[in-house]
Formats: C-alpha cells, structure tokens, sequence
C-alpha cells in the first residue's frame, strides 16, 4: 500500500512512548514494540535516538527475508544493536536473538518490531522469556499531532489529587470530524474526504489480502470482512460472541478464530471485566475495543462525519478514542495499570476501571457537553463497592473541570487528549 498518498510533506512527530522506549533500552536486552499496521513503529525508531544510529534490518525486504530465514546470525553482524522490522514474518529469528543476547547480555541491544501482537504469539513468549520488554504503539493522540507533553492527568489522580474547578475555553478541535478521520500518522496530511476513505479502503484491502494470509489460512476473506464490521458495530459494548456469530453466519468456531486475529493484528482489544468482587453479580464477557476509531467508523459504513455523528454508534466510537488515549498514557507509568471494565448483570456499567497496584480509577464517557449528576450513577455504585478507589472521572464533550462528588470529578475530553 502507498504510504505516502499525499505529496504533501510531514515532518515526524515525537511520539510519547519513546523516552520510556529510551529508558527500558537501557537496562533491558530486547525491547519488543507491537501495534498495527501505519501506526508509526518504523517511523519512530528511524527518527528517536538511540535507535536512528542502530542497524536497521527490515524483513519486509524478500531478500532479507530469504537471508534471515537460512542464517539469521548474519543479520546483525558486526553490530551490537539492531532494530529487526516486521520480525513476526520470521518466528525463527528468535532463537537465534536469545542465543545472541545470552552471549552477550550486557552489550547487546535489540528492538523487535512488528505489526502482529507478538506477547499472543506462543513462540515469542517461550523464546524470550525473562529477556525482554513488550511495548504497544498505538495511532496518535491528538497531543502528540500537536507536538505537546503528555499530561499528568492520570498519575493525578491515581494520586487522589484533583484538578481545580473551571470553566475553560471552548477547545476549537470538533471531535467528530477527527472521530471520523482517525488517528493514523498517515492520515494527517489527507483532508479530503475522497482521500480519507480510499486510504482506509486501501488499509483494509492490505491487511486482507497480505498482513493476514501471512499469519493464518482464511477460508473466505469476505466472511472475515463480515466479522470486522460486526465487531465494529459492538465497539464500546459487551461482546456476545455466540449473537455476533449467528449474525453474520460464521461458526462460533470459525468466529472465535476471526476474533483472535483481529487482536493479534493488533486491530482491536477484547477488554476484560473487572472481577474483583464483593456482593453484585457481574457480567464476565469481555467488552469490545477498536484501536483506531477511523477504522471503526469505515467498517460501520460511515463515509462522512456528519453521518457518525447521527450514528447510534456514535457513544461507542467516541469510547474507542478515549481508550487510545488513556491505553497511550497508561504506557508511559511504570508499572503500566491494567485496564478492565465494570458492569453488573442488572445493567450499571463503568467504562473503564485502571487498577495500579492497590490503587484504582473508574471513567465513565459520555458523548455530552454538560456533565449531570444522573451520568454518575455508574461511577457512584462502584465506588460503593470499592470505596477505596482513589478517583473517579466523567469524561465528557463540554468545557468544564466539576467536582460531582467528593471523589468524582468531570473532566473535558481535550484534557484527556494531551490538548
């Protein structure tokens, strides 16, 4: 696929991630950096030092390809640090980076590089056990387009430490335009809607036909296509995988294979329920999560933003932004929180639980300008059930920071973005 559709120029943007990808090259043998295809994975240690001055090596070069399967040693020689791009296209590499790194454990420096998920490939998990690091990329945050720090939001409150009170300026990004357009680096210097879908017609098209056939057999791409857009439709809900199935005439089997690519490709997230129970009966399946709502709203059917914005999956679609970006900022704190979400079989849900050790932050999203006190109902039973919890958040479109409650505080979306 063309990535550079635009004769445009862009110039790289730091990316948030890369002083932590600085840091654990430092003390850790093997970096391992995931995430989908066009994030900027390739971009990002081309342009961040120390990796711009180590050996780059690309196995999407068929010759470097042919070359690492018969002697991968060879790929590295004469260099004590190697970026290996796309190295899920070699399994085999592996072993011969951890015999690597065995020999030399205090001088040796990798990066593995890929668009699969490797952490859910059996063979990584096993070969580099004990040596590596994993870390995800994922599409851009708005903060990151406009070249700003990362906010220190969540280590805030984490902290049981709130932000004051205000009423801030009315932020000029609308955000169902960008909700529309989508989060890719390659997608900034497109404007024209035309151009925006032909570039994720193109982005589906590659990953079909190429990123997928070479991880698994599919039977009937068009059958896979059919179980992207269902999943598509269910971002932000919880996935009734046996409904989803029978709606688009997929065995479960079959279905459940489907799902387990997407998430390997790094496509979208199965979130797990927060179980950690005391007295409610809670719902166990996991809640569906795309990794880029521009790829959500293509696969719905939306070719315009005002059609998303009228959208009954609208709620779901602004959810999957917020994810991209707390997930973006979970990664920069060490160790990273785990994200679940909350939801009781009688229906009273939290979007998003972050647990940090023994610390916990509930978030509710709300694609409304003006935060109620009926938004909160959520929030309020689950910090019934976990009083200890240190904050809550009201994610909402409006422009105010509002305390709602001794421990719930509503916060504007941009906030959040790093805007």
């Amino acid at each position: 696929m063309n990535e550079n559709p635009s004769n445009r120029e862009l110039k790289y943007k730091p990316r948030w991630l890369a002083s932590i990808l600085r840091e654990a090259s430092e003390e850790h043998p093997v970096i391992v950096l995931t995430g989908a295809r066009q994030v900027g994975k390739s971009t990002l240690l081309r342009n961040e030092p120390p990796f711009c001055d180590w050996k780059y090596v690309s196995l999407d070069d068929f010759d470097v390809l042919s070359q690492a399967k018969r002697d991968p040693e060879s790929l590295w020689a004469g260099a004590e640090s190697v970026v290996l791009d796309e190295i899920h296209k070699a399994p085999n590499v592996l072993s011969a980076v951890k015999e690597a790194v065995d020999k030399k454990q205090k001088t040796r420096r990798f990066v593995l590089s890929g668009s699969a998920n490797l952490l859910l490939m059996k063979s990584v998990s096993e070969s580099l056990a004990g040596r590596a690091v994993y870390y995800v990329l994922r599409s851009m945050t708005l903060g990151e387009m406009s070249e700003n720090s990362p906010p220190e939001l969540l280590r805030m409150l984490l902290d049981s430490r709130f932000p004051s009170e205000q009423r801030l300026e009315p932020h000029s990004v609308d955000v169902f335009p960008g909700l529309w357009k989508g989060f890719l680096p390659a997608l900034m210097r497109l404007d024209k809607p035309s151009a925006i879908l032909s570039w994720w017609e193109g982005y589906v098209a590659t990953f079909l036909e190429r990123d997928l056939r070479q991880l698994s057999q599919i039977d009937s791409l068009s059958d896979f296509r059919k179980a992207m857009a269902a999943l598509a439709l269910r971002c932000g809900n919880v996935l009734n995988q046996s409904e989803a199935a029978r709606d688009t005439g997929i065995s479960q089997a079959t279905f459940h294979r489907y799902l387990n690519l997407m998430e390997t490709t790094c496509l979208m997230e199965r979130l797990p329920a927060f179980s950690v129970n005391r007295t409610k009966r809670l719902t166990k399946s996991p809640k569906v999560m795309w990794e880029d709502p521009g790829l959500v709203s293509f696969l719905c059917g939306h070719f315009d933003a005002e059609s998303l914005r009228a959208s009954r999956e609208v709620g779901g679609v602004f959810e999957s932004m917020i994810f991209l970006h707390i997930s973006s900022l979970c990664q920069l704190l060490v160790p990273r929180p785990h994200i679940f979400y909350w939801r009781t079989t009688a229906g009273k849900e939290v979007d998003f639980v972050l647990e940090w050790g023994r610390k916990l932050l509930a978030v509710e999203v709300k694609l409304a300008s003006e935060p109620r006190f009926s938004d909160t109902n959520g929030l309020r039973l689950f910090l019934e059930e976990y009083p200890e919890t240190s904050a809550c958040i009201l994610i909402h479109t409006g422009n105010s920071i509002k305390m709602m409650h001794e421990k719930i505080i509503a916060i504007p979306w941009f906030i959040m973005a790093g805007l």
